[in-house]
């Protein structure tokens, strides 16, 4: 299911302005209140790296894994600018995060950025969560972030545009969705044009990313089936209950 194929040699640069530092900082405060003891942390769906290195400098040992290879390169290729110690509390590994199993298990598993969103089955959804729980320690917590199908369906998606550039390439992002309400998807249909500033030559490239919309009682039959209970439902960021206006809805569950 990996959709980030041409995407992934730009991600870095499509998400620089990111807040990752504050959202690390704000993973790191809820960890202090819903999990103070804990020192370890299994993020699936790690991407290029910068969440799972950001918390490795808060003192935790993090374990990220990602099916993508072109990622996990640049996650790796972050590490080689860390200090020895710091490269020590991170490890990464290429594997489908509804089928990975590394006989160890952690204080606490992250799923950010909306990749139980990507998870867009019930299968899907279900062989993720018993990955989570087959990983998570007793009484250990996962903290995930989705598209919340409440806010969805009160504030549609519509068509955006993204304009960035470094030094060598200017970019050019279009997203126009796509609704299938009775499966609680969105198709986001990329259309990318990256030109070159040297030789001014252009490249196009389209993808498709699949995103279900989930709901707070979905979600908890779901957790309730392989024996998980919610105990937090807010948005993103912030200390807002989850309703209307939270497109982006962060759970914690507890094993």
């Amino acid at each position: 299911m990996n959709v980030f194929g041409n995407y992934a040699r730009y991600y870095n640069l499509f998400y620089r302005d990111k807040d990752y530092a504050g959202e690390a900082q704000f993973i790191h405060q809820l960890l202090q209140t819903h999990a103070p003891n804990a020192t370890s942390i299994l993020d699936l769906g790690c991407g290029t790296g910068t969440h799972a290195i950001l918390l490795a400098q808060q003192g935790y040992q993090v374990h990220g894994v990602d099916l993508s290879a072109d990622m996990l390169q640049q996650a790796n290729e972050q590490c080689t600018q860390l200090s020895t110690d710091l490269q020590a509390r991170l490890h990464f590994s290429q594997a489908d995060i509804r089928q990975v199993r590394l006989n160890q298990t952690f204080d606490i598993v992250l799923s950010l950025f909306h990749v139980v969103s990507y998870q867009t089955t019930n299968e899907d959804l279900q062989a993720t969560f018993a990955t989570v729980r087959e990983h998570l320690k007793p009484g250990g917590i996962f903290i995930f972030d989705v598209w919340y199908g409440p806010a969805v369906l009160t504030d549609l998606p519509t068509v955006r545009v993204k304009r960035l550039e470094d030094d060598e390439i200017t970019i050019t992002r279009i997203a126009e969705p796509t609704m299938y309400p009775n499966e609680n998807w969105v198709d986001v249909n990329y259309q990318v044009y990256i030109q070159n500033k040297h030789s001014q030559a252009i490249e196009e490239f389209k993808e498709t990313h699949r995103m279900r919309y989930l709901f707070y009682p979905e979600l908890e039959l779901l957790f309730k089936n392989c024996k998980m209970q919610i105990i937090n439902c807010r948005e993103w960021l912030h200390d807002q209950e989850a309703g209307f206006n939270t497109w982006n809805t962060h759970f914690l569950v507890r094993n």
